[in-house]
């Protein structure tokens, strides 16, 4: 079953300040702030919200379908895909644009600054789910605002399942913007923090939200996750992890998971046990897109962790 995953690829240049940034900042000055740092390691890696939920949901042997918008800069992360087998085939290149990029600079206490330029994620409404062929399951992912708001449209027209995941594209959109799309979802997932912040700009309780779906999903780190039903809630123990190395992309490993539990149609508590499990195999690895194993692999550390077999 195919699975198309509706959000940005992105470059991401991560760069690690060995200082803190409280050292070189002076309170009283920040309105006339001009500072520096020296940051002598770097990296530049794959990222984007689609780009690690389809290379996530690849590693458990799905069949991620990404759709985006990127610049001509894409070269190697078509190659990566590419050798990877996940299809380009509704990733449109904007030529006179630069893929979206994220950089970031992290001190000693992990602290960060980071400036992202969305380059041509702000034409990926030039891209329609109604022109994906063979599509059983999707995912709306942070992306540009025309294009989330698009793509929830295009999916309930279709009537394919989605997965609505608003992220850091919450601030985006109003609150009657953000009911609208919980009510053309099927399922709504967000992190602890980002459920009271959509609670807050919806004006809906997490009861009324999970009314309005079939489940809402909230991710809680290393405590797990709950996952709302009308009929019942779960409360889904974390995996654990060998090393935490860091957590960038660990939501969009989950979401990865929840797609793959969701599409094979297991029970609620081993859906949410997959997305800890992928969480958890993320975080031992730098970056979002370096963790490597197969489904075998995943299913014999899933037996492991939770007891008993997928």
């Amino acid at each position: 079953m195919a699975a198309l995953i509706c959000g940005s690829l992105a470059y991401d240049t991560i760069m690690v300040f060995p200082d803190q940034f409280k050292n070189h900042i002076l309170p009283d000055k920040v309105h006339i702030l001009n500072v520096s740092f020296l940051v002598p390691r770097m990296r530049r890696e794959f990222g984007g919200c689609a780009g690690n939920i389809a290379y996530n949901l690849k590693l458990l042997g799905g069949e991620p379908i990404p759709m985006a918008t990127v610049g001509s800069d894409f070269g190697p992360y078509r190659e990566w895909f590419t050798e990877l087998g996940i299809p380009l085939d509704h990733v449109k290149v904007i030529e006179e644009l630069y893929t979206p990029q994220a950089f970031i600079t992290t001190d000693h206490d992990n602290n960060q600054i980071t400036a992202f330029h969305p380059g041509a994620m702000m034409r990926s409404y030039e891209n329609h789910v109604r022109d994906v062929p063979g599509v059983s399951f999707g995912i709306v992912s942070p992306d540009s605002r025309e294009a989330m708001l698009q793509n929830a449209r295009e999916f309930r027209e279709l009537d394919i399942p989605f997965i609505f995941d608003p992220g850091q594209a919450m601030p985006l959109f109003s609150g009657a913007e953000l009911r609208s799309m919980v009510e053309l979802a099927d399922y709504v997932t967000v992190n602890d923090y980002e459920s009271n912040l959509l609670q807050q700009r919806t004006g809906w309780s997490e009861r009324e939200i999970r009314e309005r779906v079939r489940a809402y999903i909230v991710t809680r780190g290393p405590h797990g996750a709950w996952i709302y039903t009308q009929a019942r809630t779960y409360e889904v123990p974390p995996a654990h992890e060998r090393r935490v190395t860091d957590p960038t992309g660990c939501g969009d490993a989950f979401r990865a998971g929840l797609i793959f539990g969701i599409e094979k149609g297991y029970d609620w508590m081993t859906v949410g046990r997959i997305g800890n499990l992928m969480g958890a195999l993320k975080v031992e690895h730098p970056g979002t897109q370096n963790q490597r194993f197969d489904y075998d692999e995943f299913a014999e550390q899933f037996k492991q962790q939770f007891g008993y077999a997928l």
